[in-house]
């Protein structure tokens, strides 16, 4: 009967009529919930359009009105932000909830899973395709991030934990398919009950939207071993074609209507989207200086030791996002270019100012290198050759100031794994070069994780004719922002 209750509730804050998958989905929850089986935990999938984030908005909001504790978790500053726009209640990271420092003056930036002494909590994360198991996060925990959640939520008194993603989704880098939204590997690995809803119908008023039709359309091509997709732009407001001579045009036009902050470019390489962000730079924002106040820039390396200052960060996050509000001075050394930077984080309120380095900002490379890194220690171990102590001079470099910059890149311009777990207003796509041999499932869900980037506008930038509807393939020159391409 309380079941029943529940989901009249969840009707009612979803605002319209269930498709047979949500209906599905809410009874299945409703089981999983009141069933209050502790070794339990409920996966909702669901592609873009599907009404996967309205219906979980819902269910959030019923089980506050009831008051039963809540607590929403995602695996990035930008994807929590998003969740919690959506569902109307405070969201914070995984790293945030589940690790504390082990000392605040550690360069290195040890952090030991948390205790939980939360109970009879329900923890939802949302964007779970994005949370990896592989043990790459050495200095978090375990080093494995689906293991620590899981351990941190059921170390709790009646404690549950619901997955919340999209499958066509890119999985994590260097894998195949995302652990976290995986029944099997869930059971297999944790010895759980998994309780799973898929969403698949895509709602009525998203018939409508083309971002969501194209969304579909490549969605569709996943396991279908066909090669081109029939994307369509006619009868779309949202949804343009455009090639080189439009760009330019087309990116300033959207910095006018959205804001910067609120355009994106999402690319295949680093490489090409240094060249979108040289070329945004240079001939939209007229910006002459390497680096100016005011730049858009991409924190690329987990950072540690700038975050200890400040109460509310614990840690600067690879892919987090800034906003340069003042140089204040510039240094040469160790073979490197660096500038000390008061920033805005976005996602916090508060400032910080921290050295960064300029090196990366062109490079093609992710970050530094392995190779540069160690070239970089080597330097600035040159200056503490006074030490005879090994252990005293690698003290003096974890805490040195150079050794421990900002490791950045212009976010104008983005490649979709870094772009993933965020949303934008406008949102263009350049897929580069692209042979036939190369459109496959990973290609596809590359394709479709960038489309669902996009919340009102999206380009689809120099693709090829036979993507579209033949209605729709007149050819394109194929240039980025005056230069040309091959």
């Amino acid at each position: 009967m309380i079941g029943k209750h529940f989901g009249e509730i969840v009707l009612k804050n979803f605002g319209y009529e269930f498709s047979p998958a949500q209906k599905n989905a809410v009874g299945l929850f409703s089981q999983f919930f009141f069933g209050q089986k502790e070794d339990s935990l409920f996966v909702l999938k669901g592609y873009a359009g599907t009404g996967k984030t309205s219906l979980v908005a819902a269910i959030v909001n019923t089980l506050l009105s009831f008051e039963y504790k809540v607590v929403l978790l995602a695996p990035t500053g930008r994807a929590a932000k998003v969740f919690s726009a959506y569902a109307g209640h405070s969201a914070f990271t995984i790293h945030k909830k589940i690790y504390r420092q082990k000392s605040a003056t550690d360069g290195e930036g040890e952090f030991d899973l948390g205790f939980n002494g939360g109970t009879d909590t329900l923890f939802f994360v949302d964007e779970a395709s994005m949370i990896s198991n592989s043990g790459e996060e050495s200095n978090f925990g375990s080093g494995h991030l689906l293991d620590d959640l899981m351990e941190y939520v059921y170390n709790g008194r009646n404690n549950r934990l619901v997955l919340i993603g999209d499958m066509a989704q890119l999985p994590p880098v260097g894998l195949d398919v995302s652990p976290a939204l995986d029944p099997e590997a869930l059971r297999f690995l944790y010895n759980m009950e998994i309780c799973e809803a898929v969403l698949t119908d895509v709602m009525r008023q998203a018939e409508q939207s083309g971002i969501l039709f194209n969304a579909t359309a490549v969605r569709h091509l996943l396991g279908s071993g066909k090669t081109t997709p029939e994307l369509k732009i006619a009868g779309f407001p949202d949804v343009c074609r455009i090639g080189g001579a439009e760009l330019l045009e087309e990116i300033d036009s959207c910095y006018g209507k959205y804001g910067v902050d609120e355009t994106m470019i999402v690319c295949r390489s680093n490489k090409r989207a240094n060249r979108f962000n040289e070329g945004v730079r240079r001939m939209i924002l007229y910006r002459e200086e390497d680096f100016s106040c005011g730049d858009k820039i991409m924190i690329v390396k987990n950072n540690y030791f700038w975050a200890k200052d400040y109460e509310r960060i614990d840690f600067i996050a690879n892919g987090d996002i800034a906003t340069v509000l003042k140089i204040e001075k510039r240094a040469e050394l160790y073979g490197r270019h660096f500038a000390r930077t008061r920033l805005m984080l976005a996602g916090y309120e508060e400032e910080i100012t921290a050295w960064v380095m300029l090196d990366t900002l062109t490079s093609d490379a992710p970050a530094l290198t392995y190779e540069e890194n160690r070239d970089l220690y080597r330097s600035v171990e040159a200056d503490y050759t006074d030490l005879a102590s090994r252990k005293k001079r690698f003290e003096k470099i974890r805490e040195n100031e150079f050794f421990n910059a900002l490791q950045i890149k212009f976010a104008y311009a983005v490649t979709c794994h870094k772009a993933q777990g965020g949303q934008w207003d406008a949102v263009f796509i350049d897929q580069g070069w692209v042979a036939d041999g190369m459109l496959t499932d990973e290609y596809w869900r590359w394709l479709y994780t960038a489309v669902t980037r996009a919340r009102k506008r999206l380009y689809f930038v120099n693709f090829k004719p036979e993507f579209f509807d033949r209605k729709e393939g007149e050819n394109f020159r194929f240039t980025i922002l005056g230069y040309e391409l091959t």
